[in-house]
């Protein structure tokens, strides 16, 4: 009994290991992936072209004109006219001084002048007599002498009582303060009542003229040289038509929509902070910018003709912090190049040396474009192909 059911698990056995070793037979080997092709990389050809450059500066608005307005005689304030912060004309009351003593100051010139002019009349009558009578000598020509002179001497007086007349009369006027420019006033440092004095330390208002409006910008005095060798050198040209438009950003980021003018910079640099002043004016309509607002000036430099641009994404840093480039050479293999970078242009470099037109740079697939290695050159931005060499299915299974 135990010698049967040995001799069945022996046989069963046998027919597994054959039917396995069928099974073996029937199946196909997988065949070995094809030899890998060089890495596919985009580019982009490098060509000189036409960039206009522009440089953003930090700045401040300021006013056109500006005006305090103090008074030049002294009282007490019976009315203010105007509306704080209404734009008020030139020449317009702003405020009224007490004038009952300026008016009475005035009656009494006047009434020493008339007085002046009767004693000159008397006098003068008595000179032209005596200048008749000195001739027959009815009269000493001492007496004639002295008649001459109190005729100068009341001319005088005469004269001294019109000045007084005018003076009077000024200082009258002055009771009557008006605004000396054209533009919007700020707040009244005094009320109705309030004793002013002549010529005193603290403005009673402010006007400031906003239309036009000033922007005064820093710039470094070593980006200026920078600037004055390159148009110099011919690398940078005015253009002339536009070679004195400057723009704005407002502090909210968005673009002010009228462009302004540079007038003139400063012939001083700050010594504390070793730049200078560059000021543009703005037409300013609708008096958006209003004085003291941070703003950034794009001024424009000038035109470079032929400027090699390359964009940001295609530009890294070696160790030592040099920018640089991977470009395809001779041969379509990848080379290192070290460039000089002068400043952004959007989402470009602008490359000042390291580079020519035709260079071919790498922009994408740089992480599988190893220097001295071949590559598979197409346009950047192209769809890319298949990765050569990838993995493919395994076949199924047959029978043999």
């Amino acid at each position: 009994m135990q010698a049967t059911y040995k001799a069945k698990l022996i046989a069963t056995v046998g027919i597994l290991a054959a039917g396995l070793m069928m099974t073996g037979c029937g199946q196909k080997t997988v065949a070995a992936p094809p030899p890998a092709g060089p890495p596919e990389v985009g580019v982009v050809a490098i060509q000189p072209q036409r960039v206009a450059l522009a440089t953003e500066l930090p700045g401040r608005t300021a006013p056109n004109l500006i005006a305090e307005v103090r008074p030049q005689v002294s009282g007490i304030i019976q009315k203010r006219l105007f509306v704080e912060g209404s734009d008020v004309k030139a020449g317009q009351v702003l405020y009224q001084i007490d004038p009952s003593t300026y008016q009475a100051a005035f009656a009494s010139a006047k009434a020493a002048e008339a007085r002046a002019e009767a004693t000159l009349n008397t006098v003068r009558l008595k000179a032209e007599r005596y200048r008749d009578l000195v001739k027959i000598k009815a009269v000493s020509q001492q007496d004639n002498d002295d008649a001459q002179a109190a005729l100068k001497q009341a001319e005088a007086d005469v004269a001294s009582a019109k000045a007084a007349v005018e003076t009077a009369r000024i200082n009258l006027a002055y009771t009557r303060l008006t605004a000396p420019i054209s533009g919007r006033i700020g707040r009244s440092a005094v009320t109705d009542g309030a004793l002013v004095t002549a010529n005193q330390t603290a403005a009673l208002a402010t006007i400031q003229q906003l239309s036009p409006i000033y922007v005064d910008v820093t710039q470094s005095s070593a980006d200026l040289l920078k600037l004055k060798r390159s148009l110099a050198s011919g690398v940078l040209k005015h253009d002339g038509a536009n070679q004195a438009q400057v723009k704005l950003l407002l502090e909210d980021g968005s673009a002010y929509p009228l462009p302004g003018t540079l007038k003139f910079s400063e012939v001083t640099v700050d010594q504390s902070t070793g730049s200078i002043i560059l000021r543009a004016l703005f037409p300013n309509p609708k008096q958006t910018l209003l004085p003291g607002m941070f703003v950034r000036a794009v001024v424009e430099e000038g035109v470079n003709e032929q400027a090699i641009l390359v964009p940001q994404r295609g530009v890294t840093r070696n160790p030592a912090g040099e920018a640089m480039v991977m470009v395809v050479g001779a041969e379509e293999k990848v080379e290192p190049r070290v460039i000089k970078v002068a400043r952004t242009v959007g989402d470009n470099w602008l490359v000042a040396d390291g580079l020519k037109a035709g260079d071919r740079v790498i922009l994408e697939g740089i992480q599988k474009a190893r220097p001295g290695t071949p590559v598979k050159v197409v346009p950047f931005g192209s769809a890319p192909a298949a990765a050569p060499g990838a993995a493919q299915p395994a076949a199924t299974a047959a029978k043999k």
